[in-house]
């Protein structure tokens, strides 16, 4: 699929949610700005921790009165959504072509919603995820083929691009998931009602959120999640959708968070939900590792999502 031209109505972006803490106690240094300029830093005072950053667009002509709010996963940020590694447009532009106003996140601690520089706020240490991780945990290719760049067949990942990926990682803490929770139902009250689109770890996020606010999130579609409703019935009355790559066989995880996707679909309906599982492969759509919005038929999935967005 070809994406239309855009004709933008409005960009914006805001802040939002997080909390403020006070310091106190700490000593004052001399830091040097540049080679030529230094300044007497106190770091005590009043600070703001735990936002987010959103950033929207609204074209001028609208397909749907929901917009659709995209959330990263782990150790992303809102850029995931931008455009592909090799220079394709992403669902940001994707979904703005199909007519809907989109919302883009950079959670807490991610992109420019920064992360708490002050020591022992957050517990913990942050991760960053390596190349050959990335390279077997998304699904490009096995392990011991990272060094050779050599995917598996028939792979949809843009894996000449990789090292265009991976500079788009940002450290995730491990311990920041209740703030995450938080800030994103913020960003929820301040957009109203829309359609949640999120991501691997943003889905455990996205879940807690939008089952404290049912008015706020009439549908949500969760792209290969790692956490899923605690609490199904909190979903009735509401669309849920779950998609699936392809190569779910390449490892242990993939294997159980398959079945966890199965059971959570079960419970869902069982509660009285609407939840729907699309497995690509069982529709005929072969070749897609864990980054769905970067593969090379990312327009024809992202068609498909909005097909389903406004069905609902």
């Amino acid at each position: 699929m070809d994406v239309p031209s855009l004709r933008i109505a409005q960009v914006g972006s805001f802040h939002v949610g997080g909390r403020q803490i006070q310091v106190e106690g700490r000593d004052t240094q001399s830091i040097a700005f540049t080679r030529s300029t230094s300044f007497s830093y106190d770091p005590n005072g009043l600070y703001h921790i735990e936002q987010a950053y959103v950033q929207y667009f609204i074209p001028e002509r609208l397909v749907s009165p929901l917009p659709i709010v995209l959330l990263h996963g782990g150790g992303f940020s809102g850029t995931m959504w931008e455009s592909t590694p090799d220079g394709r447009p992403g669902w940001l532009q994707i979904l703005l072509g199909l007519g809907f106003a989109v919302y883009v996140v950079d959670n807490v601690e991610r992109g420019r919603a920064s992360w708490c520089a002050i020591p022992e706020v957050w517990d913990g240490a942050p991760i960053v995820r390596s190349a050959q991780e990335a390279w077997s945990l998304f699904r490009f290719g096995s392990r011991e083929d990272f060094q050779d760049r050599r995917p598996f067949p028939g792979q949809r990942f843009p894996t000449g691009d990789l090292d265009t990926f991976i500079m788009g990682h940002s450290p995730r803490w491990l311990t920041t998931t209740d703030a995450a929770v938080a800030t994103f139902e913020a960003v929820l009250q301040r957009v109203g009602p829309c359609c949640v689109v999120t991501h691997s770890q943003g889905g455990e996020v996205a879940f807690r959120a939008a089952a404290r606010h049912p008015a706020l999130v009439p549908c949500l579609a969760a792209l290969e999640p790692s956490g899923f409703p605690d609490e199904p019935s909190a979903f009735v009355g509401r669309s849920v959708l779950l998609i699936t790559g392809d190569y779910m066989d390449a490892a242990p995880l993939w294997m159980s968070l398959r079945g966890k996707t199965e059971e959570s679909i079960a419970a869902l309906k069982e509660a009285g939900a609407s939840a729907t599982l699309w497995s690509l492969p069982r529709q005929g759509i072969s070749g897609n590792s864990h980054m769905f919005m970067m593969d090379n038929n990312n327009a024809e999935i992202a068609e498909l999502l909005s097909g389903w967005i406004l069905e609902r």
